[in-house]
Protein backbone atom coordinates (compact mmCIF):
# COMPACT_ATOMS: atom_id res chain seq x y z
CA UNK A 1 0.00 0.00 0.00
CA UNK A 2 1.05 3.40 -0.55
CA UNK A 3 1.80 5.77 1.90
CA UNK A 4 0.77 9.47 1.23
CA UNK A 5 1.42 12.49 3.77
CA UNK A 6 -0.89 14.99 4.66
CA UNK A 7 -0.58 18.03 6.27
CA UNK A 8 -3.32 20.61 7.65
CA UNK A 9 -2.78 23.94 9.04
CA UNK A 10 -4.41 25.80 11.86
CA UNK A 11 -7.77 27.33 9.77
CA UNK A 12 -8.35 23.94 8.45
CA UNK A 13 -9.18 22.59 12.17
CA UNK A 14 -9.51 25.95 13.90
CA UNK A 15 -13.12 24.32 15.18
CA UNK A 16 -14.42 21.49 16.18
CA UNK A 17 -16.45 21.02 12.78
CA UNK A 18 -13.38 22.02 10.93
CA UNK A 19 -11.74 19.39 12.52
CA UNK A 20 -14.24 16.96 11.85
CA UNK A 21 -14.43 17.22 8.27
CA UNK A 22 -10.48 16.59 8.10
CA UNK A 23 -10.99 13.56 10.05
CA UNK A 24 -13.74 12.46 6.86
CA UNK A 25 -11.35 13.60 4.82
CA UNK A 26 -8.27 11.45 6.60
CA UNK A 27 -10.38 8.62 6.84
CA UNK A 28 -11.60 8.78 3.32
CA UNK A 29 -7.97 8.49 1.85
CA UNK A 30 -7.09 5.62 4.32
CA UNK A 31 -10.30 3.70 2.51
CA UNK A 32 -9.22 4.77 -1.23
CA UNK A 33 -6.32 2.15 -0.33
CA UNK A 34 -3.44 4.34 1.00
CA UNK A 35 -1.54 4.23 4.16
CA UNK A 36 -1.95 8.10 5.70
CA UNK A 37 0.08 10.09 7.97
CA UNK A 38 -0.92 13.33 8.79
CA UNK A 39 1.14 16.14 9.95
CA UNK A 40 -1.38 19.04 11.81
CA UNK A 41 -1.20 22.66 13.10
CA UNK A 42 -2.25 24.52 16.27
CA UNK A 43 -6.02 24.61 16.10
CA UNK A 44 -6.81 28.22 14.61
CA UNK A 45 -4.88 30.81 16.98
CA UNK A 46 -3.58 28.67 19.55
CA UNK A 47 0.10 29.45 19.06
CA UNK A 48 -0.89 33.49 19.22
CA UNK A 49 -2.85 32.96 22.22
CA UNK A 50 0.04 31.15 24.33
CA UNK A 51 2.67 33.10 22.99
CA UNK A 52 0.63 36.03 24.15
CA UNK A 53 0.28 34.80 27.76
CA UNK A 54 3.71 33.75 27.71
CA UNK A 55 4.42 37.68 26.92
CA UNK A 56 1.86 38.29 30.26
CA UNK A 57 3.97 35.95 32.86
CA UNK A 58 7.40 37.44 31.57
CA UNK A 59 8.91 40.16 29.52
CA UNK A 60 11.32 38.16 27.88
CA UNK A 61 10.93 34.40 28.19
CA UNK A 62 13.76 32.17 27.57
CA UNK A 63 13.11 30.02 24.10
CA UNK A 64 13.48 27.01 25.83
CA UNK A 65 10.64 27.47 27.53
CA UNK A 66 8.81 28.88 24.72
CA UNK A 67 9.43 25.79 23.08
CA UNK A 68 7.97 23.58 25.95
CA UNK A 69 5.11 26.25 25.71
CA UNK A 70 4.03 26.19 22.26
CA UNK A 71 4.43 22.64 21.40
CA UNK A 72 1.17 22.24 23.30
CA UNK A 73 -0.71 23.39 20.88
CA UNK A 74 0.24 20.92 18.01
CA UNK A 75 -0.23 18.00 21.02
CA UNK A 76 -3.89 19.06 21.20
CA UNK A 77 -4.43 19.14 17.79
CA UNK A 78 -2.98 15.84 17.30
CA UNK A 79 -5.17 14.29 19.79
CA UNK A 80 -8.43 15.69 18.95
CA UNK A 81 -8.19 14.51 15.91
CA UNK A 82 -6.95 11.04 16.11
CA UNK A 83 -10.50 10.58 18.18
CA UNK A 84 -12.01 11.78 15.57
CA UNK A 85 -10.67 9.56 13.03
CA UNK A 86 -10.92 6.59 15.20
CA UNK A 87 -14.46 7.45 15.94
CA UNK A 88 -15.55 7.16 12.03
CA UNK A 89 -14.25 3.77 12.15
CA UNK A 90 -10.55 3.66 11.06
CA UNK A 91 -7.53 3.45 13.64
CA UNK A 92 -5.42 6.09 14.33
CA UNK A 93 -2.76 6.78 16.85
CA UNK A 94 -1.20 10.45 17.85
CA UNK A 95 1.87 11.07 18.11
CA UNK A 96 4.51 14.24 18.79
CA UNK A 97 7.42 15.24 17.10
CA UNK A 98 10.13 13.58 19.14
CA UNK A 99 7.60 10.58 19.44
CA UNK A 100 7.85 10.61 15.30
CA UNK A 101 11.61 10.51 15.00
CA UNK A 102 12.24 14.48 14.28
CA UNK A 103 15.49 14.98 15.18
CA UNK A 104 16.40 18.84 15.25
CA UNK A 105 19.77 20.99 16.03
CA UNK A 106 19.50 23.10 19.34
CA UNK A 107 18.30 26.07 17.75
CA UNK A 108 15.29 27.02 19.54
CA UNK A 109 12.33 28.45 18.06
CA UNK A 110 13.98 28.06 14.73
CA UNK A 111 15.29 24.20 14.45
CA UNK A 112 16.27 22.77 12.00
CA UNK A 113 15.97 19.13 11.06
CA UNK A 114 18.70 17.27 11.19
CA UNK A 115 17.56 13.70 10.58
CA UNK A 116 14.17 11.72 10.48
CA UNK A 117 13.94 8.10 12.46
CA UNK A 118 10.30 7.47 12.01
CA UNK A 119 10.48 3.76 13.80
CA UNK A 120 7.29 4.33 15.52
CA UNK A 121 5.43 5.77 12.82
CA UNK A 122 6.33 2.62 10.17
CA UNK A 123 5.13 0.66 12.86
CA UNK A 124 1.71 2.60 12.98
CA UNK A 125 1.05 2.34 9.38
CA UNK A 126 2.37 -1.31 9.24
CA UNK A 127 -0.57 -2.18 12.12
CA UNK A 128 -3.11 -0.60 9.82
CA UNK A 129 -3.42 2.80 11.44
CA UNK A 130 -3.39 6.61 10.51
CA UNK A 131 -0.35 8.49 11.92
CA UNK A 132 -1.16 11.70 13.25
CA UNK A 133 1.76 13.40 14.07
CA UNK A 134 1.77 17.01 15.87
CA UNK A 135 3.53 19.28 13.36
CA UNK A 136 6.01 22.37 13.83
CA UNK A 137 8.20 20.33 16.31
CA UNK A 138 11.00 18.10 16.86
CA UNK A 139 13.67 16.82 19.65
CA UNK A 140 16.99 18.19 19.89
CA UNK A 141 20.43 16.00 19.97
CA UNK A 142 20.74 16.63 23.08
CA UNK A 143 16.92 15.47 24.19
CA UNK A 144 15.02 18.98 24.31
CA UNK A 145 12.03 19.63 22.73
CA UNK A 146 12.20 22.34 19.89
CA UNK A 147 9.81 23.81 16.98
CA UNK A 148 11.10 24.39 13.64
CA UNK A 149 9.86 28.00 13.06
CA UNK A 150 7.40 29.56 10.86
CA UNK A 151 5.59 26.82 8.12
CA UNK A 152 7.29 24.01 10.99
CA UNK A 153 4.10 21.88 10.34
CA UNK A 154 5.26 21.96 6.29
CA UNK A 155 8.66 21.04 7.48
CA UNK A 156 7.27 18.20 9.29
CA UNK A 157 5.15 16.64 6.59
CA UNK A 158 7.62 17.07 3.76
CA UNK A 159 10.31 15.70 6.10
CA UNK A 160 8.12 12.47 7.05
CA UNK A 161 7.64 11.77 3.82
CA UNK A 162 11.08 11.73 2.39
CA UNK A 163 11.65 9.54 5.41
CA UNK A 164 9.14 6.96 4.71
CA UNK A 165 9.74 7.18 0.75
CA UNK A 166 5.40 8.72 0.68
CA UNK A 167 3.80 8.86 -3.22
CA UNK A 168 3.65 12.87 -2.45
CA UNK A 169 3.24 14.92 0.31
CA UNK A 170 -0.20 16.84 0.33
CA UNK A 171 -0.50 20.41 1.82
CA UNK A 172 -4.19 21.09 2.31
CA UNK A 173 -5.07 24.90 3.34
CA UNK A 174 -7.52 26.98 2.12
CA UNK A 175 -6.60 27.59 -1.28
CA UNK A 176 -7.26 25.22 -4.55
CA UNK A 177 -3.36 25.11 -5.04
CA UNK A 178 -1.11 27.86 -6.19
CA UNK A 179 -2.15 30.90 -8.67
CA UNK A 180 -0.16 32.90 -10.95
CA UNK A 181 -0.20 35.86 -8.29
CA UNK A 182 -2.65 36.25 -5.74
CA UNK A 183 -5.86 36.17 -7.12
CA UNK A 184 -7.63 38.52 -4.56
CA UNK A 185 -4.79 41.75 -5.91
CA UNK A 186 -4.80 40.12 -9.42
CA UNK A 187 -8.28 38.87 -10.91
CA UNK A 188 -7.05 37.53 -13.90
CA UNK A 189 -4.47 35.00 -11.93
CA UNK A 190 -4.85 31.69 -12.81
CA UNK A 191 -4.34 28.54 -10.74
CA UNK A 192 -1.40 26.11 -11.88
CA UNK A 193 -2.16 22.64 -13.05
CA UNK A 194 1.56 21.73 -12.36
CA UNK A 195 5.09 23.86 -11.18
CA UNK A 196 8.37 22.07 -10.82
CA UNK A 197 10.52 22.18 -7.35
CA UNK A 198 12.68 24.40 -9.18
CA UNK A 199 9.24 26.98 -9.61
CA UNK A 200 7.90 26.72 -6.32
CA UNK A 201 11.45 27.31 -4.23
CA UNK A 202 11.91 30.72 -6.64
CA UNK A 203 8.21 31.64 -5.52
CA UNK A 204 8.96 30.96 -1.61
CA UNK A 205 11.99 33.17 -1.61
CA UNK A 206 10.49 35.61 -3.88
CA UNK A 207 8.32 35.97 -0.88
CA UNK A 208 4.97 34.21 -1.55
CA UNK A 209 3.20 32.21 1.45
CA UNK A 210 2.16 29.16 -0.43
CA UNK A 211 4.65 27.34 1.14
CA UNK A 212 7.30 28.10 4.09
CA UNK A 213 10.86 28.24 2.37
CA UNK A 214 12.34 26.18 4.62
CA UNK A 215 9.75 23.58 3.73
CA UNK A 216 9.79 23.89 0.06
CA UNK A 217 14.06 23.95 0.13
CA UNK A 218 13.82 20.13 2.13
CA UNK A 219 11.54 19.24 -0.81
CA UNK A 220 13.81 20.63 -3.05
CA UNK A 221 16.89 18.98 -1.90
CA UNK A 222 15.46 15.52 -1.16
CA UNK A 223 13.52 15.70 -4.19
CA UNK A 224 9.84 14.83 -2.55
CA UNK A 225 6.88 15.29 -4.48
CA UNK A 226 3.94 17.64 -3.94
CA UNK A 227 0.31 18.05 -4.17
CA UNK A 228 -1.22 21.74 -2.56
CA UNK A 229 -4.76 21.19 -2.26
CA UNK A 230 -7.99 22.54 -0.68
CA UNK A 231 -8.94 21.06 2.63
CA UNK A 232 -12.84 20.95 1.60
CA UNK A 233 -12.44 19.45 -1.90
CA UNK A 234 -10.19 16.95 -3.43
CA UNK A 235 -10.54 17.54 -7.00
CA UNK A 236 -8.49 20.08 -7.81
CA UNK A 237 -4.65 21.43 -7.07
CA UNK A 238 -1.45 21.95 -7.89
CA UNK A 239 0.82 19.20 -8.15
CA UNK A 240 4.48 20.12 -7.49
CA UNK A 241 6.85 17.83 -9.39
CA UNK A 242 10.60 16.55 -9.34
CA UNK A 243 11.74 17.12 -12.90
CA UNK A 244 11.93 20.45 -14.77
CA UNK A 245 8.97 21.98 -16.69
CA UNK A 246 9.54 23.69 -20.18
CA UNK A 247 11.00 27.12 -19.29
CA UNK A 248 8.43 30.24 -18.66
CA UNK A 249 7.48 32.72 -16.35
CA UNK A 250 5.61 31.14 -13.44
CA UNK A 251 3.97 33.47 -11.50
CA UNK A 252 4.58 37.23 -9.61
CA UNK A 253 5.07 36.88 -6.01
CA UNK A 254 5.11 40.36 -3.40
CA UNK A 255 6.19 40.48 -0.29
CA UNK A 256 5.37 43.96 1.30
CA UNK A 257 7.31 43.01 5.21
CA UNK A 258 10.78 43.76 4.34
CA UNK A 259 13.15 47.04 5.07
CA UNK A 260 15.91 48.22 2.88
CA UNK A 261 19.00 49.38 4.55
CA UNK A 262 20.83 51.17 2.07
CA UNK A 263 24.84 51.70 1.71
CA UNK A 264 26.16 55.00 1.32
CA UNK A 265 29.34 53.59 0.23
CA UNK A 266 30.25 49.63 -0.97
CA UNK A 267 32.81 50.09 2.08
CA UNK A 268 30.58 49.77 4.46
CA UNK A 269 29.14 46.71 3.51
CA UNK A 270 30.92 44.11 5.81
CA UNK A 271 29.83 46.23 8.78
CA UNK A 272 26.35 46.45 7.83
CA UNK A 273 26.26 42.72 7.33
CA UNK A 274 28.24 41.38 10.36
CA UNK A 275 26.14 43.79 12.49
CA UNK A 276 22.79 42.06 10.88
CA UNK A 277 23.65 38.60 11.33
CA UNK A 278 24.71 40.35 14.77
CA UNK A 279 21.18 40.41 15.21
CA UNK A 280 19.78 37.75 13.37
CA UNK A 281 18.45 39.72 10.36
CA UNK A 282 16.84 36.99 8.02
CA UNK A 283 18.78 38.35 4.94
CA UNK A 284 16.30 38.21 1.52
CA UNK A 285 19.73 40.07 -0.44
CA UNK A 286 22.18 42.36 -0.45
CA UNK A 287 24.22 44.06 -3.55
CA UNK A 288 26.86 46.77 -3.42
CA UNK A 289 24.09 49.06 -2.52
CA UNK A 290 22.56 47.57 0.37
CA UNK A 291 20.61 45.12 2.06
CA UNK A 292 16.95 43.88 2.18
CA UNK A 293 15.74 42.16 5.30
CA UNK A 294 12.53 40.14 6.30
CA UNK A 295 10.68 41.76 8.79
CA UNK A 296 7.94 39.21 9.17
CA UNK A 297 11.10 36.69 10.72
CA UNK A 298 12.78 39.14 12.64
CA UNK A 299 11.73 39.71 16.46
CA UNK A 300 14.52 41.57 17.62
CA UNK A 301 14.66 44.18 14.96
CA UNK A 302 14.30 47.28 17.86
CA UNK A 303 17.44 45.65 19.56
CA UNK A 304 19.52 45.99 16.29
CA UNK A 305 22.67 48.73 16.15
CA UNK A 306 23.14 50.71 12.90
CA UNK A 307 26.36 50.69 11.91
CA UNK A 308 28.43 53.90 10.43
CA UNK A 309 27.94 54.22 6.40
CA UNK A 310 24.69 52.54 6.83
CA UNK A 311 20.72 53.97 7.14
CA UNK A 312 17.46 52.38 6.71
CA UNK A 313 15.25 53.68 4.08
CA UNK A 314 12.08 52.01 5.91
CA UNK A 315 9.70 49.81 4.65
CA UNK A 316 9.62 48.37 1.30
CA UNK A 317 7.90 45.37 -1.18
CA UNK A 318 9.44 43.55 -3.27
CA UNK A 319 7.86 42.15 -6.46
CA UNK A 320 9.16 39.11 -8.10
CA UNK A 321 8.84 37.08 -10.97
CA UNK A 322 9.51 33.21 -11.00
CA UNK A 323 11.26 32.41 -14.08
CA UNK A 324 12.69 29.16 -13.91
CA UNK A 325 14.44 28.19 -16.73
CA UNK A 326 14.28 31.12 -18.94
CA UNK A 327 17.76 32.86 -20.25
CA UNK A 328 17.53 36.41 -21.68
CA UNK A 329 16.67 37.84 -17.92
CA UNK A 330 17.25 41.55 -19.32
CA UNK A 331 14.45 41.12 -21.65
CA UNK A 332 12.03 40.14 -18.61
CA UNK A 333 13.49 42.99 -16.73
CA UNK A 334 12.90 45.82 -19.39
CA UNK A 335 9.41 44.53 -20.00
CA UNK A 336 8.70 44.43 -16.52
CA UNK A 337 10.18 47.79 -15.69
CA UNK A 338 8.66 49.22 -18.56
CA UNK A 339 5.08 47.87 -17.30
CA UNK A 340 5.67 49.38 -14.14
CA UNK A 341 6.63 53.07 -15.54
CA UNK A 342 3.27 52.58 -17.57
CA UNK A 343 1.20 51.92 -14.07
CA UNK A 344 2.59 54.74 -12.49
CA UNK A 345 4.70 52.67 -10.22
CA UNK A 346 7.84 53.95 -9.29
CA UNK A 347 10.50 51.71 -8.53
CA UNK A 348 13.90 52.22 -6.05
CA UNK A 349 15.60 48.99 -7.52
CA UNK A 350 15.80 45.98 -9.06
CA UNK A 351 17.80 42.67 -8.77
CA UNK A 352 17.92 39.47 -10.20
CA UNK A 353 19.31 35.88 -8.95
CA UNK A 354 19.14 32.38 -10.44
CA UNK A 355 15.50 32.16 -11.65
CA UNK A 356 13.73 35.33 -9.98
CA UNK A 357 13.52 38.77 -11.07
CA UNK A 358 12.85 41.38 -7.99
CA UNK A 359 11.78 44.78 -8.20
CA UNK A 360 11.70 47.12 -5.09
CA UNK A 361 9.01 49.16 -4.74
CA UNK A 362 6.92 51.19 -1.97
CA UNK A 363 4.06 49.09 0.24
CA UNK A 364 1.58 51.57 -1.17
CA UNK A 365 2.16 50.88 -4.79
CA UNK A 366 2.54 46.80 -4.45
CA UNK A 367 -1.05 45.87 -5.54
CA UNK A 368 -1.20 48.11 -9.12
CA UNK A 369 2.63 46.43 -9.24
CA UNK A 370 1.54 43.16 -9.02
CA UNK A 371 -1.45 43.86 -11.46
CA UNK A 372 1.09 45.39 -14.27
CA UNK A 373 3.89 42.75 -14.02
CA UNK A 374 1.09 40.04 -14.66
CA UNK A 375 -0.10 41.76 -17.44
CA UNK A 376 2.90 42.30 -18.97
CA UNK A 377 4.56 38.86 -18.34
CA UNK A 378 2.46 36.42 -17.49
CA UNK A 379 1.00 34.43 -20.91
CA UNK A 380 -2.93 35.04 -20.73
CA UNK A 381 -4.71 31.19 -19.66
CA UNK A 382 -5.51 29.08 -22.29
Amino acid sequence: MKIIVQKYGGSSVSTVEKLRQVAERVAATHRDGYRVVVAVSAMGNTTSELLSLANKVSPAPRRRELDMLLSVGERIAMTLLAMAVNDLGVPAASFTGSQSGIITDESHSAAQVVAVRPHRIRAALDAGKVAIVAGYQGVSRDKEVTTLGRGGTDTTAIALAGALGAEWCEICSDVDGVYTADPRVVPEATRLERMSLDEILALARGGARVLAADAVAYAHANGIELVLSKTDGRAHGTRIQVAPLPPRVTAIAADDQLEWFALESPEAAPALLTALATAGAPLRGADATGALVSLRDWPDRAAFAMPAGAHSTGRVAALSAACSGLAGGAALAAAGLTALDAAGVPFSGFTTALDLLTWRVSPGHSAAGQRALHAALIPPAG
